[in-house]
């Protein structure tokens, strides 16, 4: 892990990237996540995210939700 990719963090209760401001998880902390986890634990981890979202953001749709932080988990490495 690069010293980049480590501080792609989100920031609460706004989850927006701390490094590029984009709506987390970005590109590079995805990148960074999937390398990290298998693929359920990745989505494990990701669906706790989404739950911690969900309370910091109550006004957020949950299909916005559930696109952002789980849909992605469950597509091969690299597809966008």
């Amino acid at each position: 892990m690069t010293g980049d990719q480590a501080d792609h963090d989100p920031a609460r209760p706004s989850w927006d990237c701390r490094a590029c401001g984009r709506p987390w998880p970005c590109d590079p902390a995805r990148e960074q996540l999937a390398g990290a986890n298998g693929r359920v634990e990745l989505a494990v981890l990701m669906w706790d995210h989404l739950e911690e979202a969900a309370r910091d953001m109550p006004q957020a749709p949950a299909s916005e939700l559930f696109e952002r932080f789980l849909r992605w988990t469950d597509r091969p490495t690299g597809a966008t």
